[in-house]
């Protein structure tokens, strides 16, 4: 087996980097190649006409590569053009905040991330941890609450370790994992179903002419998500496990089909 690339969208000074790496250390060598700040809600973008820098760190004996760009930028580059040889595995996360639900899964930067380690052929896992409500309240005390990210890189990396030795599931584009604040390795685990759900209003008024973001963790059309569903998992406190595939061409009655093909 080879080596793990660690990758995240909340940037180099996340409180669950560290932690999270020096548990896959105990797996397989790690890399850490991450944005040089947050880069949230950025999706899978990819830089265009901006040069990237990447800067080398050193932070409690872990060396990152500090990336000023996109966390899909990241990938790329460490899967492409940092390194010697591709990583075994993309990590992406853990990310401060959920990624329950359609709306958020494709705007996440820690799913774009993996995202882009699908594109590039290498397996990848994108890993997540929240609250359902009152998201933005606890992100403002989760980089001071470091206990709690010493017990989510455990989690972690006793899923990485697991899906190592099972093997990559067939079929699977990539893993998206989605867990309550303050489970552990004893929470109950559960695959799931990636819910159609969306999200309410994401900016308010600044001024005459300005809006900022200010979201307050409230999805939209919430109970339609299944019993079976990522949403539903984690409100039940357990760790939601969503295999995505991300090639998937969707089915057409015959009547739509004559009407836009035109035969």
């Amino acid at each position: 087996m080879g080596w793990l690339l660690v990758t995240n969208d909340d940037g180099v000074d996340s409180p669950a980097l560290l932690p999270l790496v020096h548990e896959l250390r105990r797996l397989a060598p790690v890399r850490v190649v991450v944005p040089d700040a947050e880069r949230s809600w950025i999706g899978k973008a990819i830089s265009r006409w901006d040069e990237l820098r990447v800067e080398k760190r050193v932070c409690d004996g872990v060396e990152l590569h500090a990336v000023r760009g996109f966390p899909a930028d990241c990938t790329n580059l460490g899967v492409h053009s940092l390194f010697e040889d591709p990583p075994e595995l993309v990590i992406s996360g853990i990310n401060i905040g959920l990624n329950v639900g359609l709306g958020f899964f494709l705007s996440s930067g820690t799913v774009g991330a993996a995202m882009e380690g699908w594109i590039a052929g290498i397996p990848s896992i994108a890993l997540s941890m929240g609250v359902p409500d009152n998201d933005r309240e606890w992100k403002r005390r989760a980089r001071t609450e470091l206990g709690l990210w010493q017990d989510a890189a455990r989690l972690c990396a006793e899923l990485v370790r697991e899906l190592r030795s099972a093997g990559y599931p067939d079929g699977v584009d990539l893993l998206s994992v989605n867990f309550p604040v303050g489970a552990t390795l004893d929470t109950p685990r559960v695959f799931t179903e990636l819910a159609a759900v969306g999200y309410e209003r994401l900016f308010r008024r600044s001024g005459d002419d300005r809006f900022v973001h200010d979201f307050s963790g409230a999805l939209r059309n919430e109970a339609a998500a299944s019993a079976q569903s990522d949403v539903s998992a984690v409100r039940a406190g357990r760790v939601s496990i969503t295999p995505v595939r991300l090639a998937h061409t969707a089915r057409v009655s015959d009547a739509v089909r004559k009407g836009l093909a035109g035969g």
